[in-house]
């Protein structure tokens, strides 16, 4: 039976309307966008602008002059008062930093190496990162409460065990000595952040190829070697986010010396934001002294970042070319 052709019919092509979903993405992006603008974008321009004004007081927040870098100059000024109290909180803030920040990064690379060794068998690893994490996720309020109740004068456990040992004859007053209101601040600060830092470190020795290490193992290298030799050149990059991280996070150090010491004893624990704060919000409400030394710390924080990341680009150039 022969089949009959039909003349072919011309295909009619179905319009099928697109459903654009790409306005929903912005949609749930734009309330980040809108909180970011406001709250510190804003504040930022703000903060730029109050630095170049004669911005004293409440009533010449908004209605204020343009005066140039008149505010700037009395911070290199070494005969204003601003010069003195800025630089001496700067050197506060560097030293409590130094001295927080050396033993963070020490133990959190020490502890990293440890969770990440195939050699060392370490049992409830799990565990023990959460109790050394678990500082970081206490708010600094509690924390501060905590040491003082510690540390207090005249009866306190500090003391008390201190006396029961044998060591103190007296109860000492740890907040009007210098060096013990520092060391307490500092340990503190040690205390809150070598577990964040030690979970980033131990994120980057996980990001290396296992078989780096094997090599190493199968050429006879110890524990030691494989550590400098392969790990620390390998994590440099996040040698310097922690660095660069922990700089931003000790100039900018505010709370445990507010709650604690308030800058005793004789603004020896006063740092550059508490300096900043009681700039703008005590006394006389200095709006323009405040705004011109947050943009002198921010320049300070690039400064030191670029060289921070220079460094360890140098570093890594001479590694390379051995």
């Amino acid at each position: 039976m022969q089949k009959v052709s039909t003349p072919a019919q011309p295909q009619i092509k179905k319009k099928r309307s697109k459903i654009s979903y790409d306005h929903y993405g912005y949609m749930f992006v734009a309330p980040f966008f809108i909180v970011f603008a406001i709250f510190q974008l804003y504040p930022i321009f703000f903060t730029f602008r109050t630095a170049f004004t004669d911005a004293i007081g409440w009533d010449k927040i908004l209605n204020n002059d343009l005066i140039g870098f008149a505010n700037f100059k009395l911070f290199f000024d070494p005969n204003s008062d601003l010069f003195v109290s800025y630089w001496r909180a700067f050197g506060n803030t560097v030293i409590i930093w130094m001295f927080n920040f050396v033993p963070q990064i020490s133990m959190a690379l020490i502890l990293a190496s440890w969770f990440t060794s195939g050699q060392m068998h370490l049992k409830f690893q799990g565990g023990f990162k959460m109790l050394i994490f678990m500082p970081n996720i206490i708010t600094a309020a509690t924390i501060a409460m905590l040491f003082l109740s510690l540390f207090s004068y005249p009866i306190a456990p500090v003391n008390t065990l201190l006396q029961n040992a044998g060591l103190l004859n007296s109860p000492f007053e740890f907040f009007r000595s210098t060096a013990a209101s520092r060391g307490i601040i500092s340990f503190i600060q040690w205390w809150m952040w070598y577990g964040n830092t030690m979970i980033v470190m131990i994120a980057g020795i996980m990001g290396i190829n296992p078989s780096l290490f094997e090599a190493g193992l199968v050429d006879g290298c110890s524990s030691r070697q494989i550590f400098w030799k392969i790990t620390l050149p390998l994590i440099k990059p996040i040698l310097l986010y922690n660095l660069v991280t922990s700089l931003v996070g000790g100039l900018t150090m505010f709370d445990i010396p507010q709650l604690m010491t308030s800058g005793n004893p004789n603004n020896t624990t006063d740092t550059i934001a508490r300096f900043i704060y009681n700039q703008g919000f005590t006394g006389s409400r200095n709006f323009n002294y405040a705004s011109a030394g947050s943009i002198i710390l921010f320049i300070i924080i690039v400064i030191c970042s670029f060289i921070l990341s220079q460094l360890m680009k140098e570093r890594n150039s001479k590694g390379v070319g051995k």
